[in-house]
C-alpha cells in the first residue's frame, strides 16, 4: 500500500471519529483547537473533544445528507465554532457558504474549495496544499465514487478529474468506510490490474484486524479506482460488455460502471 503517514505543518494532527455503520468524522487538530468535517453525529464527536481537551472552532461540511450534518445544530449551540458549507441556504446553521475557488483558514491552514457535484448537486470538497490533505466527502472513495442522487454522470466525471489532477502525495480523506466492496467490485472491471489485486490483498488484511483502511492518497486512486480510470482500455472494454455497446467515450463509461455498481 502506498505510504500514508502524516506529517503536518500547522495541523498536527488528523484522526478519525467512528459514526454510525460506516461513517468517518475527520478531525484536524492544532494544539487545543480542532475542526472537525461532516459531524452526523454530534455525541461521538462531543466525547472525543471532551476527551482530548479540545475546543472545536470549526465545522466543515460538504453536503447536506444528514449523516454529515446532522451534527451542527448540538455541536454550534455548545462550542460556537464558525460554520461552513456548500452555497444554496438549505442546511441549517451554515455560517459562511463557500463555491468554487474560495479559500478559507483553518487552524492556521488555507483551504481551497472545489465544487464537485455529481452524488449531490450542493457537494463541495475542501483541499489543503499546505498540508496535502483533501476531505472529499461523498464524491469520491477509495476504488469508488458515491452514488448519482442527483447529479449526472458528467457533473461527476469532472468533479473527479479536479481530484485526480491533484498531486500524487495528496492524502484523501473520505467520509466511509466502503474501500473493501468497492475494491470487490473494482476487481470485476479490471481483473488484470496488478495494483488493485495487490491493495485488495491489503485492505482485506486491515479489515479482518478492524483497522481502518483510510486516508488513501490521489496516487493510490490513480491506480486503482476504476471511476478515474474511465480510458484505460480493460475499463472500457469491460464496461462495453456490461452495456453491450460499443465505443463508449469515458464520461459514458463513468455512466455505465456506475450502473453497473449500483446492481452489483
Amino acid at each position: 500500500m502506498i505510504d500514508v503517514n502524516i506529517t503536518l505543518k500547522m495541523i498536527s494532527n488528523i484522526e478519525a471519529i467512528p459514526a454510525f455503520s460506516d461513517n468517518y468524522i475527520w478531525i484536524l487538530i492544532n494544539g487545543n483547537s480542532a475542526a472537525v468535517v461532516d459531524p452526523g453525529d454530534a455525541s461521538a464527536v462531543d466525547n472525543f473533544l471532551n476527551e482530548n481537551n479540545l475546543n472545536l472552532e470549526s465545522i466543515l461540511i460538504t453536503h447536506h445528507h444528514f449523516d454529515h450534518t446532522g451534527g451542527i445544530i448540538d455541536l454550534a449551540s455548545k462550542w460556537n465554532p464558525k460554520v461552513f458549507g456548500p452555497k444554496g441556504g438549505h442546511i441549517n446553521g451554515i455560517d459562511l457558504e463557500l463555491s468554487e475557488n474560495a479559500k478559507i483558514e483553518i487552524l492556521d491552514t488555507e483551504f481551497c474549495i472545489f465544487e464537485t457535484p455529481g452524488h449531490t448537486l450542493d457537494h463541495i470538497a475542501y483541499y489543503s496544499e499546505d498540508i496535502d490533505s483533501l476531505f472529499c466527502g461523498d464524491t469520491l472513495f477509495s476504488g469508488g465514487c458515491g452514488r448519482l442522487f442527483e447529479g449526472t454522470p458528467l457533473q461527476m466525471f469532472n468533479s473527479l478529474k479536479k481530484f485526480s489532477d491533484l498531486p500524487e502525495e495528496t492524502r484523501v480523506y473520505c467520509t466511509h468506510e466502503y474501500t473493501l466492496s468497492n475494491l470487490t467490485f473494482a476487481l470485476e472491471v479490471e481483473p488484470n490490474n496488478d495494483d488493485l489485486k495487490k491493495y485488495f490483498e491489503e485492505v482485506s488484511t486491515l479489515r479482518d484486524s478492524n483497522k481502518m483502511s483510510l486516508p488513501s492518497s490521489i496516487s493510490l486512486e490513480n491506480k486503482i479506482n476504476p471511476f478515474l480510470r474511465t480510458s484505460i482500455e480493460e475499463v472500457k472494454a469491460n464496461a462495453e460488455n456490461y452495456a453491450n455497446k460499443k465505443d463508449l467515450q469515458p464520461v459514458e463509461v463513468l455512466a455505465t460502471i456506475r450502473d453497473w455498481k449500483d446492481n452489483f
